[in-house]
């Protein structure tokens, strides 16, 4: 197969979110608010575990109820995005409700997020190869700032977000809508992602699929190289 387009997940395979710890930092300080030491530790110990940092660790326990359905539809909207996740952090007692969304708000900012260390050079050889690159995200926000603010997005031909289309991966239509917006062929096409089964949804139309680990940026230095081996 000779690959002529390559999609890369956002969060977990170009880029890591922030610790839920500095998250919660950077939220009380922009709110003007602060814990002591303690409770501000458990409390970013509750949010890990409520799974309620968009791009970091699933809910220990999943939500059941009204909040489970809204959580299995919450790429497919901005508006079911951003209630799903103040739905998980409402679960924790925070020392004011304000919090909530000021929390929500602070993961779609660049510093919440760092580029893995080999994603800059990764992203350019394909461009210096010729092959289109594209971003495929199961998210409900823009995150073309992101890659702008870190000097990725020169390297991004399309970005497909779930939430313009009211499609969420593994639903092979968004992957189809990926390749259209490259100009290329499903068959010549590679997926990147860490999620086995939402980003495996492409090898439905034919796309190669590559997996990565999703580890915080320190621990995985090298993780996308296997895809310029791939390519060829």
């Amino acid at each position: 197969m000779t690959i002529e387009g390559v999609l890369f997940d956002f969060s977990g395979t170009l880029f890591r979110v922030e610790s839920t710890e500095s998250w919660l930092r950077a939220a009380l300080a922009d709110a003007g608010l602060a814990l002591p030491e303690p409770e501000l530790v458990r409390a970013a110990e509750a949010l890990e575990r409520a799974g309620a940092l968009p791009g970091g660790a699933f809910p220990v326990e999943p939500p059941t109820g009204a909040l489970g359905e809204l959580w299995a539809v919450r790429d497919r909207s901005a508006e079911q995005h951003r209630a799903a996740y103040t739905g998980l952090s409402r679960r924790v007692a925070l020392p004011d409700p304000v919090l909530h969304d000021a929390l929500y708000d602070r993961h779609m900012t660049p510093p919440a997020w760092s580029p893995y260390p080999d994603a800059a050079d990764v992203l350019a050889s394909l461009r210096a190869r010729g092959v289109a690159v594209g971003v495929v995200s199961n998210i409900g926000w823009d995150p073309r700032p992101v890659f702008r603010a870190h000097g990725l997005d020169p390297y991004i031909d399309a970005y497909v977000l779930s939430y313009e289309h009211g499609v969420q991966k593994p639903d092979p239509r968004l992957f189809a809508l990926a390749c259209e917006a490259l100009g290329v062929d499903a068959r010549d096409t590679l997926m990147v992602g860490d999620d086995r089964r939402a980003d495996g949804g492409a090898a439905a139309l034919g796309c190669g699929v590559h997996f990565v680990d999703h580890l915080p940026a320190a621990q995985r230095p090298d993780g996308l190289r296997p895809v310029l081996e791939l390519v060829g």
